[in-house]
């Protein structure tokens, strides 16, 4: 190919990408872009690079547009959404990796000759890598030096790498991974690639964070629930897992109302015969044997409570044990004459084709209208495999993963606009798609399945990167945990959690009456603080990647006005150290009162000169400080 310059035009406000999510604006003065095209006369194709400029944000938006005018058929190879050249290669990579219950640990490695990659080839972002990486000049840090950030807004495989020539230059590539991917183009039909976005920041990588999170919870994320601080859940999976009925799920009802919580969600294990994992995915009917009386009146019940009600479903999903299976056995994504390779005893439901996706979310529309639901956790506990939809001919096969994105799409987007007053979270096994395109249809996302609070204080501290904290489910679990093992106090497992999407997934009927007491305390303390989590300024104060006894985080409002600083001191010493920590985004002028001291400072003095952390004894102890401006 030899795209040469044709043409290009200049206009206030910002276009929307046909099936995709993006960033978006509210008004045409918030930004402008620039469509600049590019035209091969051989083969009659052109190329539309799109560019976003924010008039708030240091943020440019990218993605191409391919266009085709041929007699003949274009077949697409690799359709990248962004190419960015840097003229030195004096940076460190840094990206978010891991695995199950690990996910989005921060990986930090200086540039060298070659390619750098990540990617992800499962049919979603994944657990291994994020569609997410950084590039930071050797001397940056969280407050200060200059660190490019480079965010995919895709759900499906992707690719993101720093090349490095030999002349010292650096080049950064990202988009939909080349490998499977195939896209024929005919006559006058064309393909838009997804968005990436890309943000500078002089003031470090939190500089970095702030603008992303600042972005994604206002101009990417939509809806009812995008500004409101959300309800304070209780989750019924780690409480009951599989094994309940009706009584034991009102009896966890009426304790969650009683602590003061505001949604109840009935997680997997309500439709069809499903007792185990084995089996009923696909039938999406109520087991009226465990919630005799049906959903409706389960749900009537929970309302009559002055609890919302919530559901999880798993709509992408099939069981080869189900009514749907036996009826429909080609709905399955399945490659002729090769075994079938199942993972949590599950396939992928083919939901590139329409009746497909209409037949499921039909089901699943006819639910929630049923029992007036006010939440829906909408999960996907598998990647995608066996690739090979029985709609396609064989020289098309290479479309289906990007067509089975574009699918959680259309379906994620029919159900939003179906419930507008929906609370939407989404979920991939707890972490596996948290990625900028989820956040375009549901404004929060299940971080982990590891519950576990000191686990969960690298998993948050690495999603914190790229990704606003209001978005981060986060929930106080039992212990022993049931992930790790590990027993950590009730008011640290409130801390870390209250640091996101807060909400509590145990057997509430089993917790003493001083835990009791603490869930109705943390709760209380959250609801002071929710405001903050939800929209105010976030800070990572202490990394726990590099810091072996505490971990530190802060809040602050946007007038500056109230902070609250949160943390876990790791491990205990026997005559320690004095240690320091400092807040951060304060007004200098201004005076702050500590709320538990009653000793007031001024904003300088906290930032520069400090405050010691409490000398505590015992491993895994909360830290809170909160400060309110006062008048001198």
């Amino acid at each position: 190919v030899e795209f040469v310059y044709k043409e290009h035009k200049i206009y206030n406000g910002k276009p929307k990408l046909e099936g995709l999510p993006a960033t978006y604006v509210e008004s045409g003065d918030e930004a402008q872009t620039l469509e600049l095209v590019l035209e091969d006369t051989s083969i009659n194709t052109r190329i539309v690079l799109l560019y976003t400029i924010y008039e708030a944000f240091p943020v440019i938006a990218r993605s191409v547009r391919f266009e085709c005018d041929s007699d003949e058929k274009i077949t697409l190879l690799s359709a990248m959404s962004a190419c960015v050249d840097l003229p030195d290669k004096d940076y460190e990579m840094i990206d978010l990796a891991g695995v199950w219950a690990r996910e989005r640990h921060v990986r930090r490695h200086k540039l060298d000759y070659g390619i750098q990659s990540i990617y992800s080839m499962r049919g979603c972002s994944s657990y291994q890598f994020n569609p997410f990486l950084a590039l930071a000049r050797e001397n940056a840090d969280e407050f200060q030096g200059q660190v490019y950030g480079f965010s995919l807004v895709y759900s499906g495989n992707f690719l993101a790498q720093t090349e490095v020539d030999n002349y010292d230059t650096a080049r950064v590539l990202m988009g939909i991974h080349p490998n499977g991917f195939k896209w024929t183009l005919g006559k006058g039909e064309s393909f838009q690639t997804p968005e990436m976005v890309m943000v500078y920041s002089e003031a470090g990588l939190n500089g970095m964070s702030q603008t992303f999170h600042k972005l994604y919870r206002t101009r990417l994320a939509r809806g009812t629930w995008r500004d409101k601080v959300r309800p304070i859940l209780i989750n019924s999976w780690e409480a009951f897992y599989f094994d309940f009925d009706a009584p034991k799920l009102l009896g966890l009802a009426d304790a969650a109302a009683d602590l003061g919580m505001e949604l109840f969600v009935l997680d997997d294990g309500w439709f069809g015969k499903r007792d185990n994992d084995w089996c009923a995915l696909g039938d999406w009917e109520v087991n009226e044997e465990k919630i005799k009386g049906g959903l409706p009146a389960l749900a009537e019940r929970i309302h009559g409570l002055g609890l919302k009600f919530g559901l999880w479903v798993e709509p992408e999903m099939i069981s080869e044990d189900s009514d749907l299976y036996r009826e429909y056995p080609d709905w399955a994504l399945k490659i002729p004459g090769r075994a079938m390779n199942r993972s949590r005893h599950q396939l992928n439901l083919d939901i590139t084709r329409k009746e497909v996706r209409d037949h499921i979310m039909n089901q699943i529309f006819k639910v929630l209208d049923a029992c007036k639901a006010d939440y829906v956790k909408w999960d996907m506990n598998r990647s995608v495999d066996n690739v090979f939809s029985a709609a396609l001919p064989k020289e098309r096969q290479g479309e289906v993963y990007h067509r089975y994105v574009l699918a959680v799409y259309e379906m994620m987007e029919s159900l939003v606009q179906r419930y507008p007053n929906l609370l939407f979270e989404s979920c991939s096994g707890g972490g596996g798609r948290f990625d900028a395109g989820m956040l375009y249809y549901s404004p929060q996302i299940w971080c982990s399945d590891n519950t576990d609070a000191i686990d969960r204080l690298k998993i948050q501290y690495g999603t914190s990167f790229g990704y606003p904290v209001s978005a981060m489910g986060a929930h106080v679990s039992v212990c022993p945990n049931h992930q790790s093992g590990r027993i950590t106090p009730f008011e640290t497992r409130g801390t870390v959690a209250s640091s996101g999407t807060f909400g509590y997934e145990l057997d509430l009927m089993k917790m003493s009456e001083e835990d009791k007491k603490t869930a109705r305390e943390q709760i209380l303390k959250y609801k002071e603080i929710e405001h903050l989590v939800q929209s105010g300024d976030y800070y990572r104060l202490i990394n726990p990647f590099e810091n072996n006894n505490h971990v530190l985080w802060q809040f602050v409002s946007k007038d500056k006005k109230e902070t609250v600083v949160c943390g876990v001191r790791l491990h205990s010493e026997a005559n320690p150290y004095i240690y320091l920590f400092y807040p951060q985004g304060l007004d200098a002028d201004l005076h702050y009162e500590d709320i538990a001291t009653g000793k007031v400072y001024t904003g300088a003095a906290l930032m520069k000169a400090g405050l010691p952390l409490p000398l505590t004894t015992g491993d895994y102890q909360p830290i809170r400080f909160t400060f309110k401006a006062v008048e001198k």
